[in-house]
């Protein structure tokens, strides 16, 4: 099981990585111009702010356990993932945009097995 969180939450920091390196690097005009309409009525601090969240997270899930310096940060990290998608759901589903409302739940419950597998059983 170790493996698989190991796995889990690797698979879970490249996503995130991915996804917050976007908000960060590139302007509001481009990210909705790519398809993520969500960001035209929310002001680009917020937006920013989203994807910085997104990549201390992401290093969060990886770096602390892997460097064994503070490995409870890890399912921390993921707490906040879970966080975060739960308020992307929310906004998807406000703007009834189902398949990105699917994605969300998925990331969010598989940051929630992170989450209970750190801080339940298999805890480092």
């Amino acid at each position: 099981m170790t493996v698989f969180l190991w796995v889990l939450a690797a698979v879970l920091a490249a996503l995130f990585l991915g996804s917050g390196a976007m908000k960060l690097l590139r302007s509001k005009t481009q990210l909705a111009n790519s398809g993520q309409g969500w960001v035209e009525p929310v002001p680009a601090g917020s937006i920013k702010l989203i994807g910085a969240l997104e990549v201390a997270a992401a290093v969060g899930l990886v770096l602390p356990p892997a460097l064994d310096i503070a490995p409870a940060l890890a399912p921390v990290a993921a707490v906040g993932l879970v966080v975060l998608m739960v308020g992307a759901a929310i906004t998807h589903a406000r703007r009834r945009e189902m398949p990105n409302l699917l994605v969300n739940i998925v990331l969010a419950v598989l940051a929630a097995v992170v989450v209970w597998g750190r801080f339940g059983p298999y805890a480092f």
